[in-house]
């Protein structure tokens, strides 16, 4: 009952940080506290108490109703009183059923996190397991509070939290799934409720010594068979007849004789509300008949069941019209073949009644209204059995196979108190079962507060609550009660009517303080009553009940011969003339079973409210929400609950909670639990009235001593808290330099031994290679050996080297070469030879190419003759595979000078701006090259484009034109594709778009870009300064 705050469980560890000093300031906190005992409310005020016990006006309704009005407005649904749990209903999702939240609740105590029914399932579980008993959890209110979410909620709980194998995961879905199979065929939209379940359920779940779900038994209460042939307006019959029709496969439905739809049968329009807008019955039917494979149905069973339905509804269509005596007979005969009946038999037990007379049978026709009676009678026989067949199937695929001790939790999930505009023979039985539940109820709930008082040492003081037991004895009482009067009315001779049951009320209940009638009651109370109306005081309230009907559903008769008729799977056996017990003393005695089974277990409870009528979010009706307070008995249990002392809680886990409040009990406590809660309520100062001291736990009396108590923590926890972080903090700081400075102390070490390692090595080897250049040195002149061929090799490399630098400039200087060590003598005629014949003569064949190209076409061709070519114009040759040289592109789009790299390799040419490829031509895709006649140094690289979102044509301009173009030729082997142009050049900008270069003749250069878009190239024109023939080509180049 206290604010949703897990327990904080300090370890021994914190101790070694706290000094003395330390404690001092501790106490000085505590002393602090001590004088601020009664703290702040605000949250309590804002979002109520999560126990009832805890209130201090616990005796007036309307602390009650502003309490659970507070929780509900913060979306808290769940309220304690004791163990009591109280729902209500929101009728939204809130997102508190994940399985997280489930792992959150599991193995926790009840009290330590806030209100939920996980936590109650959790307890009880835990609980069952500890004491190795039986329990039972009792969930109830009225019709759509909530309660088969709540019971779905439980059962989903523990197919989660318990142990799971094979066996035991085939046993928790035949659990889960028994649930909508029993919805499918007990529960029907209401007025107030779209699920609302039309019968009692009791359900066993049956767990092994470890925990294990590995069975499970359901016991059903008086199922509202009626609802079968009559459906108030707004209202539907059982969910399974709807979703036959609607989710039905196309062959079944042929098969059964049904048509998908709802308003050709007459039991399944009477609510006017076939379709329900929060129901999906195609779904739920894919659900009902997953589960009943799950189940283990057999497929005969499955179609036997479904023809049952299926004949329900064709028996509903059956209409009889009078014959000329005023007899029933049979107006519609296309349905009878799905009956499963004899034809004869059908028509003679639906229009005629078998009387026995001595030793000979008549049959006496039926009127019209006669026949109908027995037509809806055999209707509802007929589902009756059918649900008590279901019901023994379910338990038969649950039935425990293990006939081991089992520990036992049950989940009554049963109708509440129920009061409508006319009340008949099934509220009154509903009223009945909530009387005996609730006398039930106040007395295990005295009874385990007296055991604990007792156990614990404490005197018990008595308490004062309402004994229902009168209102029992008035319906139940042998020969005097409501049902012995009933009972006897329905079987007496004679002409018994409902006003004749009225009439023997009256004469035996006279003058009993709970019962009245109209002629019983006094003027004023006479004008709220109909004549055919009695009143009981229920301890919930009054309730009018009208005596219409409840001879007939008392009786629920079948005459004789319709048992001859009734198919025999379902009623073979069970159909008699008229039932041996009439259905309140069936009920009485169900509910007498029911009493002793769950007198031998140990009660929980679920209550279950609805905030409003008009199932809206965020709608807290205070008159309706008080009429539930009072018919669900929450003021006597919370009577009984805070008779004496509000709280009480183990001395173990009082004082774990509550020792930082005082020094002598932080943080470790050295004696017993006892002893510690004793000093630490000492230093906290409460009188001796307040509290009691059991043998096992401390009891105290008012709500506001525990709350001074939890906010005084809630102060302390703060501070405590922030020194913990505080010292945990540094704690991990210095963890995380102290780790940081051994491995820097370990990088450094690794660092400097590989760095020792390496010069070591490094001297090593220039040692030997010193060795071998010395010896190498000193053997210099012998002949090639071992000792000398390193050496000898590092001369002629060096030569070389310094050669390379230092070449004569033209082939006839011969003066300034350098000369050769003695080694290389014999070479040296022969570098002279390779310098001055066979490089020109490569440059010749290169020119060669150049003027087969150029000459005669370039204009400025003959003054690149002399000029030797080059392998690169960037770096040294070696840097690139073939070729590279600077060059100005021009964008394609404006004409932008760009200064880029011109790079060859053996495959494609690159288009390089510093290290980024900008833009890369493979050979096979170059087209051609275009150059013009001019003395203009501009080439255009035609590119074969496919994509659109490839790049076009490159415009460049180059200072080493004839170079780089016969390179290209060289390089890409293509000879015949570079083409002299005069005039304009076109180009492609992209696939589809064209660009033009314009090429002519000026006093000065000039690039630009012309009007009509195009790019103007002016030059200089060149004039040739001697007459140009192969012969005067060679020797131009070797003069240069």
């Amino acid at each position: 009952p206290l604010p949703s705050v897990q327990y904080m469980h300090y370890g021994s560890t914190i101790a070694l940080y706290m000094t003395h000093s330390c404690s001092k300031l501790l106490e000085e906190r505590c002393n602090r506290i001590l004088r601020d005992m009664e703290g702040s409310l605000t949250a309590r005020d804002r979002v109520g108490i999560q126990d009832f016990v805890l209130l201090d006006a616990y005796t007036s309704e309307s602390a009650v109703l502003d309490n659970l009005r507070k929780r509900f407005n913060e979306n808290l649904i769940y309220t304690y009183i004791g163990t009591l749990l109280v729902s209500v209903n929101p009728y939204k999702e809130l997102g508190i059923y994940t399985k997280k939240q489930m792992d959150i609740y599991m193995g926790v105590n009840f009290f330590e996190l806030p209100p939920h029914i996980y936590a109650l399932a959790d307890n009880v579980y835990r609980t069952m397991l500890t004491e190795t008993n039986n329990h039972f959890i009792l969930i109830s209110g009225e019709s759509g509070a909530g309660k088969t979410e709540a019971s779905k909620k439980i059962l989903q709980f523990y197919a989660v939290s318990c142990p799971s194998t094979k066996l035991l995961d085939n046993v928790r879905d035949r659990l889960l799934l028994s649930n909508p199979v029993l919805e499918a065929f007990g529960n029907a939209k209401t007025l107030k409720n779209d699920n609302s379940s039309r019968f009692g359920k009791y359900m066993d779940i049956q767990f092994d010594h470890m925990g294990g779900a590995v069975g499970g038994h359901i016991l059903s209460y008086l199922l509202e068979k009626s609802r079968v042939v009559h459906q108030n307006h707004g209202e539907r019959s059982f969910h399974i007849f709807y979703q036959l029709v609607e989710g039905g496969e196309e062959d079944l439905l042929r098969w059964l004789g049904l048509e998908r739809n709802c308003q050709r049968y007459s039991y399944l329009v009477q609510g006017e509300c076939a379709k329900v807008s929060s129901v999906n019955d195609k779904s739920d039917w894919k659900t009902v008949r997953k589960a009943l494979s799950v189940i283990e149905f057999s497929e005969s069973n499955i179609e036997s069941l479904f023809a049952i339905i299926a004949s329900v509804l064709h028996l509903g269509n059956a209409t009889f019209v009078a014959d000329s005596q005023g007899y029933a007979t049979l107006n519609n005969k296309n349905y009878r073949k799905y009956l499963v009946m004899c034809d004869w038999l059908f028509s003679v037990g639906l229009t005629h009644r078998k009387i026995e007379a001595r030793s000979e049978e008549v049959l006496s026709p039926f009127t019209v209204d006669q026949a109908v009676y027995a037509k809806d009678a055999l209707a509802k026989a007929i589902y009756g059995r059918t649900f008590t067949w279901l019901v023994n199937e379910l338990n038969e695929s649950l039935a425990n196979k293990d006939s081991s001790r089992k520990t036992v939790i049950g989940l009554l999930d049963i109708y509440g108190f129920e009061v409508f505009s006319v009340n008949s023979f099934e509220q009154f039985c509903i009223n009945y079962c909530n009387e005996k539940l609730q006398q039930l109820f106040i007395q295990l709930t005295l009874k385990s507060e007296q055991e604990e008082y007792e156990m614990e040492g404490i005197e018990w003081e008595s308490v004062p609550y309402f004994n229902n037991k009168i209102i029992c004895d008035l319906v139940e009482e042998k020969f005097k009660g409501i049902i012995s009067v009933l009972d006897e009315e329905c079987l007496r001779p004679g002409e018994a009517t409902d006003m004749t049951f009225l009439e023997k009320l009256e004469e035996k209940m006279g003058g009993h303080p709970h019962f009245v009638t109209h002629k019983l009651a006094d003027q004023k109370t006479r004008k709220t009553l109909e004549r055919g109306d009695f009143r009981l005081l229920h301890y919930a309230g009054e309730v009018t009940y009208c005596v219409v009907g409840f001879l007939d559903k008392n009786n629920d008769l079948l005459y004789r011969n319709i048992k001859e008729v009734s198919v025999p799977r379902v009623l073979a056996g069970t159909v008699v003339a008229r039932n041996l017990h009439p259905v309140a003393t069936q009920f009485k005695s169900s509910l007498v079973g029911l009493t002793e089974i769950l007198m031998s277990k140990e009660p929980w409870y679920v209550r279950c409210m609805k905030p409003n009528e008009g199932k809206q979010p965020g709608l807290f009706d205070d008159v309706l929400v008080r009429h539930q307070v009072k018919y669900l008995g929450l003021m006597e249990h919370l009577r009984v609950r805070r008779a004496g002392f509000a709280y009480r809680r183990r001395y173990e886990i009082f004082l774990q909670r509550y020792k930082p409040l005082c020094p002598d009990t932080w943080p470790n406590w050295k004696g017993t639990a006892a002893e510690g809660v004793e000093c630490l309520i000492k230093h906290l100062g409460y009188k001796p009235d307040e509290y009691k001291m059991g043998r096992t736990k401390i009891f105290i009396r008012h709500p506001r001593t525990l709350f001074a108590t939890e906010d005084a923590f809630e102060v302390c926890k703060h501070e405590l808290a922030t020194r913990i972080q505080a010292k945990y903090k540094g704690y991990r700081v210095k963890g995380d330099y102290m780790r940081q400075r051994q491995a820097a102390t370990k990088i450094e070490t690794c660092w400097r031994g590989m760095k020792a390692r390496r010069e070591r090595e490094k001297r090593a080897w220039a040692v030997k290679v010193i060795k071998r250049f010395i010896k190498g040195f000193m053997t210099r002149n012998q002949p090639a050996c071992v000792d000398n061929t390193e050496y000898l090799a590092f001369v002629r490399q060096n030569y070389l080297t310094r050669l390379k630098e230092n070449l004569p400039k033209t082939v006839l200087d011969k003066n300034t070469w350098l000369t050769p060590p003695p080694i290389m003598d014999s070479l040296t005629d022969h570098l002279i030879y390779l310098f001055c014949v066979c490089l020109p003569h490569l440059q010749l064949q290169i020119k060669g190419l150049t003027s087969s190209i150029f000459k005669g076409t370039k204009e400025n061709y003959p003054h690149s003759v002399g000029i030797p070519f080059m392998d690169t114009r960037i770096s040294k040759p070696h840097t690139f595979p073939q070729y590279s040289v600077p060059v100005v592109k021009y964008d394609r789009n404006g004409f932008r000078p760009r200064f880029r790299q011109l790079i060859y390799t053996g495959s494609a040419a690159y288009l390089v701006e510093e290290a980024k490829i900008k833009q890369r031509v493979e050979f096979n895709n170059l087209k051609g090259v275009s150059v013009s006649t001019l003395s203009d140094n501009f080439l255009i690289l035609h590119v074969q484009c496919e994509d659109i979102k490839q790049k076009g044509d490159l415009v460049l301009q180059c200072d080493y034109l004839f170079e780089a173009l016969t390179k290209l030729c060289l390089v890409a082997n293509k000879h015949n594709f570079i083409k002299v142009v005069q005039g304009s050049v076109k180009f492609d900008i992209q696939p589809g778009r064209e660009g033009f270069v314009d090429f002519k003749s000026g006093q000065e250069t000039m690039i630009y870009r012309a009007k009509n878009g195009h790019l103007m190239v002016v030059s200089m024109k060149l004039k040739t300064v001697w007459p140009l023939n192969s012969q005067n080509e060679q020797i131009h180049f070797l003069n240069y």
